[in-house]
């Protein structure tokens, strides 16, 4: 079986990597890594393979930035020519962003089986272009894995077989499982002045937070009402940086008591000051996954989240994007929270299932 594994952005690097190494057992199983180039920082995107063990990508398009439209069509023009040169059986795609549904495209136009990673998980807003990714990629792909049990509802809303859906649980937590030990030995608390549970870890981006200029400066304030509760890290984004600079309130950030900005950092450093954090306040995704199963509070500064188990079972608090909600909301987050749990499948052993699922289905 010749599986086609795609990343596209950061994110994905996590949720291809254990996926990657579990297919390792499987001598018959040959595997192929495709890096589109979506979001591509070279610092960055070596510091992250070489931490998470990924091989060196066998072909990457340099598709590289550009809107929706443009990114979308330029992943699928150059991996429709990628798949003449090396053919698969099966295009394995993750999450939501644009090279997902692209490729996912590409792939079913050519009766080649797709399976989608994180699948069936939905924000219901629209306005999202990741919303619109995920659903599209749903509807033509052959394997859903899905990372909670709620998924299958909204599939099953959306006319998809259940037959084509597997519950196998959270792939990003089999990479947090695996490399947080590592994590635990880095000191990059200490050399940001810091210590163990003193301090918020703040990671904001979407273009809802931060692209005009009501919306950034309600986020700067949303951060300055952190900030005043507890000292502050701010890993800052790049599209961040250069919203707030255009909107002239940069300036506002870095020169907050206690607060450290500094550049976006490897997933080593990050998980441990994600682990080390008294409290996470983001509108990432991601994060809210990994604070649940780190049990570490999480305030998500967002009106809706596709990830509801994080609320309904974990550490995590939809906040909505009122920056006045924000200092009786980090107070009670800092109280703690009772009865928060690591959703069922959370245990580093989903992407062995989504192989195991695989072989099968070809023998």
């Amino acid at each position: 079986m010749r599986v086609t594994c795609i990343v596209g952005a950061r994110p994905n690097f996590m949720k291809v990597a254990p996926i990657l190494a579990a297919m390792r057992a499987y001598p018959a199983l040959v595997a192929r890594l495709v890096h589109t180039g979506q979001h591509y920082d070279e610092r960055m995107s070596t510091l992250f393979f070489r931490e998470l063990g990924l091989p060196q990508p066998d072909a990457y398009l340099g598709v590289g930035s550009g809107s929706h439209a443009v990114q979308t069509a330029r992943v699928m023009e150059l991996f429709d020519a990628e798949l003449d040169q090396h053919p698969a059986d099966v295009v394995l795609v993750v999450g939501d962003v644009n090279s997902t549904i692209a490729c996912a495209l590409v792939a079913a136009k050519r009766n080649i089986l797709v399976a989608h990673v994180e699948a069936g998980l939905r924000s219901r807003d629209r306005r999202m272009p990741e919303e619109i990714n995920r659903i599209l990629t749903d509807q033509i792909s052959d394997y859903l894995f899905t990372s909670e049990r709620s998924a299958l509802e909204n599939l099953t809303a959306e006319g998809i077989d259940a037959a084509r859906v597997r519950f196998v649980g959270n792939v990003m937590i089999d990479t947090l499982v695996t490399h947080r030990a590592a994590a635990g030995t880095r000191t990059v608390v200490g050399d940001l002045g810091y210590q163990s549970k003193q301090y918020a870890l703040i990671t904001l981006h979407r273009p809802s937070n931060v692209d005009t200029p009501e919306a950034a400066a309600n986020t700067v304030a949303a951060i300055e009402a952190v900030a005043a509760r507890l000292p502050v890290i701010i890993p800052l984004h790049p599209r961040t940086s250069g919203k707030l600079q255009q909107f002239d309130l940069l300036g506002r950030v870095t020169a907050l008591p206690g607060a450290r900005v500094v550049e976006p950092q490897g997933y080593l450093d990050f998980l441990c000051l994600m682990d080390n954090a008294a409290l996470v306040f983001t509108d990432s995704g991601g994060i809210q996954e990994e604070t649940t199963a780190l049990g570490v509070p999480c305030l998500t500064f967002r009106d809706s989240t596709e990830r509801p188990i994080t609320v309904t079972e974990g550490t995590n608090v939809l906040l909505g994007t009122e920056a006045a909600a924000v200092p009786a909301a980090v107070d009670a987050a800092l109280k703690g929270r009772t009865g928060a749990r690591i959703p069922e499948y959370w245990d580093g052993k989903a992407s062995e299932r989504i192989v195991s699922i695989l072989v099968a289905g070809a023998s």
